[in-house]
């Protein structure tokens, strides 16, 4: 594992670095074009950047977090979900327990972040609690655990941070230029023939550079997204010894239009499935953020032979028809076969409708008291929510007339 974790890790420094290269040379052709001088560019743009992966580094994931709308929740405010993280993180072997959060929105969908695996969290969308029975959310959660344990999320988090500093140079390179003209190098230039087609040329590079340079770069970030997903896939299998849990969960989000309110071009890679997503739509273009999801079901549930990293190269070269595989090859050399355990029993004779009631309440009487309201059930089997402005008033049960104190 260690062994593909570090290939992967080499083939992401590799496309950062081309970003860098991008970020340096926007930054220099910027300074030339309004500053007449490249350095002065250069220096401005290393040092936003380096502020920003510094405020990355420290408060990237509270950040993250806050953006997402994500609300920390203890072990007594949903206990399935809790124990369900504190089993994956046993099963991955973290030394500390992820914080956990909830995300208000109907969509279905799940990230990690982080900056090490001790100060980690993994936040899930109220839709996809609501949705997924207990195997298929073991799934999802090893799934973002094995992100934190593969060192992904600062990496990820570092990347959007790189990829939001080119997006704001270039934005306000071209504001300047539309606005304020070239600068020194291009009045001064226009007397003389040969310094007027420097300044030409030097101005379609920077516009080509402003213009390109965010798209390349949203490339390259979402090539190193899409990479990790495998190796997040075949962990999670690895971890619960159970594939079908998350591909029944991949399945379900595949089925889910709705899209995450709060996300955005810088986190949609930090997603489990991209959160733009709508049924019918291509997902195997240059600018997804993620692999196809048919395809990583695919994988998942061709992995006949047992829960490894072997097996599941394997069942990646036979869905992709490739002999190249997705692991490296002292990562499978290396690997033993796990046993696969059977379904649990929420999904071994299929999910009866009264445990999607009973998840679906759970969920949503959890959400009602986040927003501080007071849940009370009746003797005739109503439950009444009450919002906090009706503190200290008498209210009667709609349905027995039974009144209550708030």
């Amino acid at each position: 594992m260690w062994e593909q974790i570090r290939s992967n890790r080499l083939r992401s420094i590799i496309l950062v670095i081309g970003m860098g290269a991008l970020l340096v040379a926007l930054g220099w052709f910027l300074g030339i074009a309004f500053a007449d001088d490249g350095v002065v560019g250069l220096i401005v743009a290393l040092i936003v950047w380096g502020f920003m992966n510094l405020i990355a580094y420290f408060q990237g994931d509270s950040i993250l977090l806050s953006v997402a709308g994500a609300r920390k929740i203890k072990p007594q405010d949903h206990p399935r979900l809790y124990n369900v993280v504190e089993e994956m993180k046993i099963a991955s072997g973290l030394e500390k327990m992820p914080d956990v959060y909830i995300i208000d929105d109907p969509a279905l969908n799940a990230f990690a972040t982080g900056r090490d695996t001790n100060h980690a969290s993994v936040a899930i969308t109220s839709g996809l609690l609501q949705k997924l029975n207990r195997d298929e959310l073991q799934g999802v959660i090893a799934h973002e655990i094995s992100h934190i344990k593969n060192r992904d999320v600062l990496l990820m988090a570092m990347c959007s941070i790189l990829l939001g500093t080119i997006v704001l140079l270039s934005y306000y390179g071209s504001r300047m230029m539309m606005f304020g003209g070239m600068g020194g190098r291009s009045r001064r230039s226009s007397s003389k023939d040969s310094g007027g087609s420097a300044g030409a040329i030097i101005m379609i590079v920077a516009v080509l550079l402003m213009v390109l340079a965010p798209l390349f770069a949203q490339l390259i970030y979402f090539a190193i997204s899409r990479k990790r997903e495998y190796l997040a896939d075949a962990s999670s299998a690895l971890y619960t010894r159970y594939p079908e849990g998350l591909a029944s969960a991949l399945e379900k989000l595949s089925q889910s239009a709705t899209p995450v309110k709060s996300a955005n071009q810088a986190t949609a890679p930090m997603y489990i499935v991209n959160p733009f997503r709508r049924q019918g739509m291509s997902v195997n273009s240059l600018t997804s953020t993620h692999p196809p999801i048919q395809e990583r079901i695919r994988i998942l549930r061709a992995m006949a032979g047992g829960a490894s990293f072997a097996v599941y190269d394997q069942a990646y070269r036979k869905v992709k028809n490739s002999r190249s595989g997705v692991m490296s090859a002292a990562t499978v050399a290396a690997a033993g076969a796990v046993g696969l355990r059977p379904a649990g029993t929420e999904g071994a004779l299929g999910e009866p409708q009264s445990e999607k009631i009973a998840r679906t309440r759970e969920v949503n009487d959890l959400m009602y008291r986040m927003d501080d309201y007071r849940i009370i059930d009746c003797e005739c089997g109503a439950r009444l929510k009450v919002p906090p402005s009706m503190e200290g008033s008498v209210i009667k049960c709609p349905r027995c007339g039974s009144p209550h104190e708030t």
